[in-house]
C-alpha cells in the first residue's frame, strides 16, 4: 500500500502559510484526542472520574478512531494530510509550530504498521465502550 504524493515544487524562498500550520495543529489535536481520549477513559475508570462515561465524548471518540481505521484499511490517505500538503506546495514546514508538530505527528514506518495500530486502537476503543459503557446524566 503506497501513500499518494500530491506534493509539487514551490518557488524558492516561499514559506508555508499559517493555514498549513493551523491545519497541522488541528490534525495533531485530533490524533491527541484519539490516543489520549482512550487512555484517559481507562485512567478515569480506575480513579472514578464520572466524565469518562459521557456518551457524547465516548461516541465522538469512537467515531474519530473508526474513521481513521477505515481510511487505513481502505488505503486512503487522510484528507487532512492531503490538504496540508496542497497548502504547503510540497515544502517541509519551516515555522516553529509546523516543524515541531510535524515531528510529533508523522513517523517513517510501513503503512501496514499504521493500519494495524489504527485497527487495534479502534478495537480497544470499542471494547472499552462495551466494558465501560457511557451513562446518561441523572435528571
Amino acid at each position: 500500500m503506497e501513500r499518494v504524493d500530491f506534493r509539487r515544487a514551490s518557488p524558492a524562498g516561499e514559506r508555508p502559510g499559517i493555514a498549513a500550520d493551523a491545519l497541522l495543529v488541528a490534525h495533531f489535536l485530533i490524533a491527541a484526542f484519539v490516543v489520549c481520549g482512550l487512555l484517559l477513559v481507562w485512567l478515569g475508570a480506575a480513579v472514578g472520574w464520572r466524565w469518562v462515561r459521557n456518551p457524547w465524548f465516548r461516541f465522538a471518540h469512537l467515531a474519530a478512531i473508526a474513521v481513521i481505521a477505515l481510511e487505513g484499511l481502505a488505503g486512503v490517505a487522510c484528507p487532512l494530510t492531503i490538504w496540508e500538503d496542497l497548502l504547503r506546495g510540497g515544502l517541509q514546514p519551516q515555522s516553529f509550530v509546523g516543524r515541531w508538530v510535524q515531528h510529533l505527528l508523522y513517523y517513517d514506518a510501513p503503512e501496514w504498521l499504521f493500519t494495524a495500530l489504527y485497527v487495534a486502537w479502534a478495537l480497544a476503543t470499542l471494547a472499552t465502550l462495551r466494558l465501560l459503557p457511557p451513562r446518561k446524566r441523572a435528571a
